[in-house]
């Protein structure tokens, strides 16, 4: 507006008031002095100054207009004005601000290289200060509250696309990318000039400026790719250059875009015609840099009597218990959102992500997209790598090999014979790193090696890697470690004929291992034990793995985080020895009791006083709880003893009620498991539990659900009818789960078993709603395998069915299906599909019956035909 203008005007024509420029100068001289109490005081009178709004307008008058003055003290008044900008910028008043500016875009020709320099930086600085109002502020920025002032600034951080200066430059493009993952109207508005001018800078002779645009176009990628596909052809030639680019942080920003477009359903079309170019520069980044090995010390090949430094050590986190069904063909399933377990080899000491990882990273994903379509291009590289005779080269063959594992396995198969041989070969090189990284690919083969005969892959590859669990270099240790680990996952009880072998090499681990690598052999023997299970349970074997662990755990003090580690050991080997760890549990038991009790009290008194008392650290009592719950699956009904002995009862019903979910989550876990070690015990607090249990199923934290509602099934088994009381106070419940679209599978099963449970035990009041939940029910189910849980449930369907035969009707075929995913039922569970099968056969008629089971698929036809004479 006219005003507007009018107030610029009259604030670009200040003037200075003569006395308070001489105090100015006079301060700004002093300031140069080397004697530190004038300086200090200088400083503390500066600091006065700050308060008058035109202070800031001295400041810039001294630099740019006040010609007659020497030029350290222009310049000197410059850099103060800058830290003013960058610590004060949002506070400035319009018109200071708009001095400011006007006098720096006036100044920036200055004759004085000096004057042009501190001008620059004070540009800097404001554009500093605004790329920081920007990350800070993005939200704000584009809403109503402030009239939309993005609305003005983008257009205007656009022009600033094309300034001299390489820095202006690229705080620019910086302010800008700030808003565009979240999609701000103001930019959405701007998009096509946005783009365009990130094209002009592509070639920008400023790394910093290459480095945004990457970023910029990678975010475009993931917000608005229907503005960038016309151009995909070339974006992708030059972030195919930008990955090569000379500077790596430009080379990894380009790189990010492989991994973004991976996820996009684009990706395909977009890439299939650049493969051959895009596969070698991936390949060709995946190898170590000069700096890598360096700060991997790759030269240094013994270490192992070298302690760790503390601040390697990786703070470990615990994951809570959950109870998940065994499935056919595989199995149980851990919780669904976390399968990324194995990622790319770990190089903890270098900065966490670099070029190698993110290139590694990339064409992991990219082959699961185009799967044996990029075998092409990579087999004839990999010929060369993995026989090359310099070591890094042949390592980061072995690590494409290990990072195509994945999406390339079906066309990698005809290979495997001659490479597993040779990388079980490289497992002996002489170079740490090779043997390391060899370790992690041979794990990403696991699954191969075990459905292979033993004597031909499993057997030398455990031989090999066992002996690289005692390297004498710390990486290969924890590489082989955790390869060892999926092995036994994979392997399982294929691993018994060798126990004696392995757990002697575990055991002497134990006296040769530093810190950290300790933590991850805890990791080794809970997987042996998970893997193995009763097999463990042998006389001899206990002698050689219980001394060691007990030792540590004597050792560890109740504050020390190693516990979780060990506790989560113990859970593992307690499990599987069963009756065998009786000799150990009772100072185990008292000791988890004790860590809960501990940090139950600490929790109440850091809410009492919180400024006298800190929070506890409640993971202690998580892991706590997880090691009860593997201690009572264990020894079943002998813990019985040890609960009547301590208050965990009244210890659990505080933690159910904790306001951190994990320890919820693991409470529900220990109370379904004492349910079935020892009810009796438990009994008496069923009218506690049980309301809690109801609140807690809330599908938004699916593991604490997942567990409540285990809890409840078991505990309906124990009680019977008596639970009669209790069924209103969680049926909606789980019938609002069992039909929530995107419920997780683990989550959906549980709920199945315990809404059958429920029946079961209470017919009359869960019959009525058979329609509601019938067809979920029976989808959920025919995947798991034969087991108690599954039992129980079928057979209170099979009890409702009988009460309301009317809630199946129209989903009977659903129910059909179940009943033959079933491989082996008890007799009498058999008769009872038997009798509800030919009921409704004999109520439909002849006519009817072979008309609906005329739609039936063939295999489930000849099913029920053999097992049921349908």
């Amino acid at each position: 507006t006219v005003w507007h203008l009018l107030v610029s005007k009259m604030e670009c024509q200040w003037k200075p008031d003569e006395q308070g420029l001489q105090q100015i100068l006079q301060l700004l001289r002093e300031s140069q002095s080397p004697d530190t109490s004038t300086q200090r005081s200088v400083q503390q009178k500066l600091e006065q100054l700050n308060q008058f709004p035109d202070f800031n307008n001295y400041l810039i008058f001294v630099l740019t207009k006040l010609k007659s003055e020497d030029e350290p003290t222009r310049s000197l008044s410059g850099l103060i004005l800058k830290n003013n900008v960058k610590a004060h910028y949002q506070n400035f008043p319009n018109g200071v601000s708009d001095f400011i500016k006007h006098e720096c875009l006036q100044n920036i020709g200055d004759s004085s290289p000096l004057i042009r320099a501190t001008v620059g930086e004070l540009l800097f600085g404001a554009f500093g200060a605004l790329q920081k109002i920007c990350e800070d502020s993005a939200e704000i920025l584009d809403s109503d509250v402030l009239d939309r002032p993005l609305n003005v600034m983008i257009p205007k951080f656009l022009q600033f696309f094309k300034h001299s200066s390489p820095k202006i430059r690229s705080h620019a493009i910086a302010c800008v990318n700030q808003f565009i993952i979240s999609r701000t109207q103001a930019l959405m508005l701007h998009i096509d000039p946005f783009i365009e001018n990130l094209f002009a800078l592509a070639g920008d002779e400023e790394p910093e400026v290459r480095k945004n645009v990457c970023r910029a176009l990678v975010m475009l990628l993931e917000v608005r790719m229907d503005r960038l596909l016309p151009h995909m052809h070339n974006i992708t030639e030059y972030m195919l250059q930008r990955t090569q680019d000379q500077d790596e942080n430009v080379a990894l920003e380009a790189c990010e875009f492989w991994l973004t477009l991976a996820e996009q359903p684009v990706c395909k079309d977009v890439l299939c015609g650049h493969l051959a170019k895009l596969v070698p520069v991936l390949v060709n980044g995946m190898k170590y840099s000069e700096i890598d090995i360096i700060l991997l010390k790759g030269d240094v090949e013994e270490d192992e009597a070298i302690p760790d430094s503390e601040q390697d050590i990786r703070p470990r986190f615990h994951r809570s218990r959950t109870v998940a069904q065994q499935h056919e063909g595989g199995d149980s399933i851990e919780d669904e959102e976390d399968n990324d377990e194995d990622d790319l080899d770990d190089d903890d000491t270098i900065s966490d992500w670099n070029l190698r990882k993110c290139s590694a990273a990339a064409l992991d994903v990219l082959a699961n997209v185009f799967r044996e379509d990029l075998l092409l291009h990579i087999l004839p590289l990999l010929k060369e790598l993995l026989f090359h005779p310099e070591w890094v080269i042949k390592e980061s063959g072995i690590l494409v090999l290990g990072a195509i594992a994945e999406g390339c396995m079906q066309g990698m198969i005809p290979y495997l014979p001659e490479l597993i041989p040779h990388l079980v070969q490289c497992l002996s090189d002489k170079k740490a790193l090779v043997r390391s990284i060899t370790c992690w690919t041979l794990s990403r083969y696991a699954h191969w090696v075990v459905s292979q005969p033993a004597d031909a892959y499993l057997k030398p590859l455990m031989t090999e890697l066992l002996k690289r669990i005692l390297d004498s270099n710390k990486r290969v240790q924890e590489a082989a470690c955790s390869a060892f680990a999926t092995l036994e996952e994979e392997a399982c009880t294929e691993l018994v004929p060798y126990l004696a072998y392995i757990l002697d090499t575990l055991v002497f681990a134990f006296s040769k291992y530093q810190h950290k690598n300790l933590l991850i052999l805890y990791d080794a023997i809970g997987t042996l034990a998970d893997s193995v299970g009763l097999h463990l349970n042998k006389p001899e074997y206990i002698q050689m793995l219980m001394p060691p662990l007990i030792q540590k755990w004597n050792q560890l003090k109740d504050e020390d985080k190693d516990l979780f580690p060990l506790l989560e050991c113990l859970s593992s080997v307690a499990t599987a020895l069963q009756s065998g760890f009786l000799p150990y549990c009772e100072p185990v038991y008292q000791r988890c009791v004790n860590l809960v009790q501990k940090t139950l009290a600490q929790a109440m008194l850091h809410q009492t006083q919180p400024e006298v008392y800190e929070a506890p650290d409640k993971d202690f009592m998580i892991v706590a709880l997880d090691l009860l719950s593997g201690l009572a699956e264990g020894l079943g009904g002998n813990i019985e003893q040890l609960v009547a002995r301590s208050n965990i009862l009244t210890l659990m019903y505080q933690c159910m009620q904790d306001k951190m979910p994990e320890v919820r989550q693991s409470s529900f876990a220990l109370l379904g498991d004492l349910t079935k070690a020892c009810f009796q015990h438990v009994k008496p607090c069923i009218a506690d539990f049980m309301p809690i249990l109801g609140t807690n199923l809330n599908p938004e934290l699916i593991s604490v659900c997942n567990n409540a509602t285990w809890a409840i099934g078991e505990i309906s088994i124990q009680m019977g009818a008596e639970m009669q009381p209790y069924v209103s106070m969680v049926l909606h419940h789980l019938i609002e789960i069992i039909n929530r679209p995107n419920t997780p599978k683990t989550l959906l099963e549980n709920t199945a078993i315990t809404i059958g449970r429920l029946g079961y035990v209470c017919p009359q009041e869960v019959a009525p709603m058979l329609q509601q939940f019938i067809r979920p029910w029976c989808t959920s189910l025919r995947n798991i395998r034969d087991n108690e849980e599954k039992d129980s449930a079928f057979r209170g369907i099979c009890t409702m069915i009988t009460v309301n035969p009317g809630g199946v009707v129209q989903d009977f075929i659903f129910f059909c299906d179940a009943v033959a995913s079933w491989v082996n039922p008890k007799d009498d569970l058999r008769d009872m599909f038997c009798k509800i099968l030919h009921g409704f056969k004999n109520q439909a008629g002849e006519e009817n019956w072979r008309r609906f089971s005329d739609q039936f698929p063939l295999p489930l036809k000849e099913r029920l035909a053999a097992f049921y004479g349908v």
